[in-house]
């Protein structure tokens, strides 16, 4: 037998070389475990793609994500509910999209069929009016209505009427308060990983819509019961949290009304004695309701119910620019309002209300 005589002096090198190539084998190995591994963790750690609908939801969405979600709204800011024409474009955004917020109440009918066309089973619905107490949808005081169901066949094409339930449930800062907490609990269970960062953005909105509210009311609290008038019946809730009446004469096209809506509008007027009457800055100041209020010596003031705006409108600052400027106009409107008004139509107004009538034969 042949013995195999090995040199101490090749044994250690080789020893070494051994020992060298196992330490770079695990590396390698180690390195391409941590490479199959990071995609998944990124994966996990993903923000959700959320959408919006309305204009103060898309407020309230941008508060609580943060920069950590991308949203995106569906309707553009400067288009409201009653004129947005869904395209294919907005079906491919929610057939991508993780989480959708809406207002609820019935302010998205348009939503069952594009949801539909999006064809996305995992996507995660978010109604920030979970739970919220509600107002009925009235009917206005004088008049009568287009935007209501009553066997009417006409109706106008920027009528304002949603169903049963008033969904303007924002114009009210505590619930508000309720939607963005409905909102952030939402995106919480939609995104596990990014709920503290949720929170804190909730928390912090919350406490501005808490001092919100608290001037609101510190302004409003002197004129306690006084009455203001809208075309729009969007007021209900605001006038409900600050001890209002909100009283909407008819619901009427103001971009384009027809002479029978003025006619209506000023036989009101003379009935009732009103002395403000509040408009949306979407009309014009040429508008003849307008004209016509001033005639009357009604006062006229402007109070945005934040449906629509530039694209400034999509911050979440901008509400509370906006209520804090509705209030202001309330509030000038309460503290200037006459003490009468005149029963007997001016010259000027019945000459105005005559030319409507004139054009509209």
């Amino acid at each position: 037998m042949t013995k195999r005589i090995t040199s101490p002096r090749l044994a250690q090198p080789v020893r070494s070389l051994v020992l060298l190539v196992a330490a770079l084998s695990v590396g390698i190995l180690g390195c391409s475990q941590t490479r199959r591994q990071e995609p998944q963790a990124q994966q996990g750690s993903d923000p959700p793609k959320v959408v919006t609908t309305i204009l103060p939801v898309t407020q309230f969405t941008r508060a609580v994500a943060g920069d950590r979600a991308e949203v995106r709204p569906l309707i553009p800011p400067q288009m409201g509910t009653h004129s947005f024409q869904a395209r294919p474009e907005d079906a491919r955004l929610l057939a991508q999209a993780d989480v959708l917020v809406i207002n609820g109440l019935g302010m998205e009918t348009f939503l069952e069929g594009l949801l539909a066309n999006a064809g996305n089973p995992k996507l995660r619905l978010i109604d920030s009016s979970q739970g919220i107490p509600t107002l009925q949808t009235e009917e206005p005081k004088h008049g009568h209505s287009h935007g209501h169901s009553h066997g009417h066949s006409h109706s106008h094409p920027h009528e304002h009427s949603h169903g049963e339930l008033n969904p303007h449930i924002w114009l009210d800062p505590r619930r508000a308060i309720r939607q963005v907490e409905n909102i952030r609990d939402g995106l919480m269970a939609a995104d596990p990983e990014g709920a503290e960062i949720y929170r804190t953005n909730a928390a912090a909105f919350i406490e501005k819509l808490k001092a919100l509210d608290e001037e609101i009311e510190r302004r409003l609290a002197p004129f306690a019961g006084k009455k203001f008038v809208v075309f729009h019946n969007f007021a209900p809730y605001f006038a409900e949290r600050y001890n209002l009446k909100a009283e909407f004469l008819v619901e009427i096209p103001e971009a384009n009304p027809s002479p029978e809506d003025v006619r209506r509008v000023m036989e009101t007027v003379r009935q009732s004695g009103l002395k403000t009457i509040l408009v949306e800055p979407q009309v014009g100041k040429d508008n003849p309701f307008e004209v016509l209020a001033r005639d009357l010596g009604v006062q006229v003031r402007v109070f945005d119910p934040i449906e629509t705006a530039g694209p400034e409108g999509l911050e979440p600052e901008y509400y509370l620019t906006v209520m804090r400027q509705n209030v202001e106009n309330l509030v000038s409107a309460f503290e200037k309002e006459k003490a009468w008004v005149p029963l007997q139509l001016p010259v000027v107004g019945q000459a105005a209300l005559e030319h409507l009538l004139a054009r509209g034969r």
